[in-house]
Protein backbone atom coordinates (compact mmCIF):
# COMPACT_ATOMS: atom_id res chain seq x y z
CA UNK A 1 0.00 0.00 0.00
CA UNK A 2 1.53 3.48 -1.15
CA UNK A 3 2.16 6.02 1.65
CA UNK A 4 -0.95 8.51 1.80
CA UNK A 5 1.42 11.41 1.88
CA UNK A 6 2.38 10.58 -1.11
CA UNK A 7 -0.56 9.34 -2.60
CA UNK A 8 -2.02 12.71 -1.66
CA UNK A 9 0.96 15.19 -2.92
CA UNK A 10 0.89 13.47 -6.21
CA UNK A 11 -3.38 14.63 -6.35
CA UNK A 12 -2.37 17.77 -5.99
CA UNK A 13 0.04 17.63 -9.07
CA UNK A 14 -2.10 15.99 -11.27
CA UNK A 15 -5.28 18.16 -10.07
CA UNK A 16 -3.66 20.91 -10.84
CA UNK A 17 -1.91 19.53 -13.90
CA UNK A 18 -5.20 18.66 -15.44
CA UNK A 19 -7.11 21.65 -14.44
CA UNK A 20 -4.95 24.09 -16.61
CA UNK A 21 -6.10 22.62 -19.75
CA UNK A 22 -9.82 23.82 -19.24
CA UNK A 23 -8.61 27.36 -17.53
CA UNK A 24 -6.36 27.78 -20.33
CA UNK A 25 -9.31 27.61 -22.58
CA UNK A 26 -11.69 30.02 -20.67
CA UNK A 27 -8.62 32.35 -20.72
CA UNK A 28 -7.60 31.78 -24.39
CA UNK A 29 -10.56 30.12 -26.39
CA UNK A 30 -8.05 26.98 -27.53
CA UNK A 31 -7.95 23.82 -26.41
CA UNK A 32 -4.58 23.28 -25.52
CA UNK A 33 -3.38 19.87 -24.28
CA UNK A 34 0.18 19.89 -23.71
CA UNK A 35 -0.52 22.34 -20.52
CA UNK A 36 -1.03 18.58 -18.60
CA UNK A 37 2.21 18.13 -19.16
CA UNK A 38 3.90 21.51 -19.49
CA UNK A 39 5.40 23.96 -16.44
CA UNK A 40 3.89 27.55 -15.61
CA UNK A 41 0.30 28.53 -15.69
CA UNK A 42 -2.75 28.46 -13.38
CA UNK A 43 -2.84 26.60 -11.14
CA UNK A 44 0.50 25.87 -9.93
CA UNK A 45 1.44 22.01 -9.47
CA UNK A 46 4.38 22.78 -7.36
CA UNK A 47 2.20 24.86 -4.99
CA UNK A 48 -0.54 22.24 -5.01
CA UNK A 49 1.45 19.14 -4.84
CA UNK A 50 3.35 20.73 -1.38
CA UNK A 51 0.23 21.92 0.33
CA UNK A 52 -1.70 19.36 -0.37
CA UNK A 53 1.01 16.76 1.59
CA UNK A 54 1.47 19.75 4.13
CA UNK A 55 -2.37 20.15 4.92
CA UNK A 56 -2.53 16.50 5.38
CA UNK A 57 0.41 16.17 7.14
CA UNK A 58 -1.12 19.32 9.65
CA UNK A 59 -4.43 17.06 10.05
CA UNK A 60 -2.50 13.56 10.93
CA UNK A 61 0.29 14.68 12.61
CA UNK A 62 -0.67 18.07 14.22
CA UNK A 63 0.65 20.84 13.53
CA UNK A 64 3.38 20.95 16.60
CA UNK A 65 4.96 17.72 14.82
CA UNK A 66 8.59 17.76 13.22
CA UNK A 67 6.62 16.42 10.12
CA UNK A 68 4.47 19.28 9.86
CA UNK A 69 7.60 21.76 10.37
CA UNK A 70 9.53 20.02 7.62
CA UNK A 71 6.64 20.24 4.76
CA UNK A 72 5.85 23.85 5.89
CA UNK A 73 9.09 24.32 4.92
CA UNK A 74 9.47 22.75 2.26
CA UNK A 75 6.53 23.99 1.05
CA UNK A 76 7.67 27.74 1.46
CA UNK A 77 10.71 27.32 -0.47
CA UNK A 78 9.06 25.28 -3.61
CA UNK A 79 6.29 28.04 -3.54
CA UNK A 80 8.86 31.16 -3.05
CA UNK A 81 11.22 29.28 -6.10
CA UNK A 82 8.31 28.89 -8.61
CA UNK A 83 7.70 32.61 -8.01
CA UNK A 84 11.18 34.09 -7.84
CA UNK A 85 13.47 31.79 -9.08
CA UNK A 86 12.09 29.69 -11.95
CA UNK A 87 9.72 32.74 -13.33
CA UNK A 88 12.88 34.88 -14.05
CA UNK A 89 14.55 32.04 -15.56
CA UNK A 90 11.22 32.59 -17.52
CA UNK A 91 11.57 36.40 -18.20
CA UNK A 92 15.27 35.71 -19.45
CA UNK A 93 14.56 33.04 -21.78
CA UNK A 94 12.02 35.73 -23.55
CA UNK A 95 14.35 37.99 -23.66
CA UNK A 96 16.90 35.50 -25.44
CA UNK A 97 14.42 34.33 -28.04
CA UNK A 98 13.69 37.90 -28.78
CA UNK A 99 17.11 38.93 -29.15
CA UNK A 100 17.80 35.97 -31.56
CA UNK A 101 14.90 36.70 -33.20
CA UNK A 102 15.96 40.70 -34.06
CA UNK A 103 19.37 38.79 -34.55
CA UNK A 104 17.78 36.60 -37.59
CA UNK A 105 16.47 39.69 -38.67
CA UNK A 106 19.82 41.56 -38.93
CA UNK A 107 21.71 39.04 -40.54
CA UNK A 108 19.14 38.46 -43.14
CA UNK A 109 19.07 42.46 -44.36
CA UNK A 110 22.46 42.56 -43.78
CA UNK A 111 24.96 40.15 -45.53
CA UNK A 112 28.20 40.83 -43.84
CA UNK A 113 26.50 39.54 -40.44
CA UNK A 114 26.51 35.78 -39.55
CA UNK A 115 24.14 34.48 -37.36
CA UNK A 116 23.03 30.81 -36.66
CA UNK A 117 19.37 30.18 -36.19
CA UNK A 118 18.27 28.15 -32.82
CA UNK A 119 17.02 24.91 -33.55
CA UNK A 120 14.59 25.33 -30.71
CA UNK A 121 13.65 28.21 -29.05
CA UNK A 122 14.03 28.45 -25.02
CA UNK A 123 11.48 27.25 -22.86
CA UNK A 124 9.51 30.61 -21.70
CA UNK A 125 7.01 29.26 -19.60
CA UNK A 126 8.70 28.04 -16.20
CA UNK A 127 7.56 29.54 -13.35
CA UNK A 128 4.40 31.46 -11.57
CA UNK A 129 2.80 34.30 -11.02
CA UNK A 130 2.01 35.14 -7.06
CA UNK A 131 -2.04 34.20 -8.53
CA UNK A 132 -1.06 31.14 -10.05
CA UNK A 133 0.92 30.14 -6.64
CA UNK A 134 -2.15 30.93 -4.58
CA UNK A 135 -4.04 29.12 -6.88
CA UNK A 136 -2.75 25.82 -6.39
CA UNK A 137 -2.17 26.42 -2.67
CA UNK A 138 -5.81 26.79 -2.03
CA UNK A 139 -6.65 23.89 -4.71
CA UNK A 140 -3.76 22.12 -2.04
CA UNK A 141 -5.63 22.84 0.80
CA UNK A 142 -8.73 21.40 -0.44
CA UNK A 143 -7.09 18.32 -1.52
CA UNK A 144 -5.11 18.03 1.50
CA UNK A 145 -8.19 17.91 3.32
CA UNK A 146 -10.45 15.56 1.04
CA UNK A 147 -7.52 13.11 1.73
CA UNK A 148 -7.19 13.30 5.84
CA UNK A 149 -11.15 12.65 5.49
CA UNK A 150 -11.60 10.23 3.51
CA UNK A 151 -8.50 8.28 4.81
CA UNK A 152 -9.82 4.75 6.09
Amino acid sequence: MMNRAITTALMGIGTAQFLKVPLNYVDTGTWDWEKLFGTGGMPSSHSSAVTSLTTYVALKKGVPSIDFGVSSIFGLIVMYDAMGIRFQAGEMAIAVNDMNEQLEKISEDHHGIYHQKRKKELKEMLGHLPIEVAGGALLGIAIGMVSYVTEK
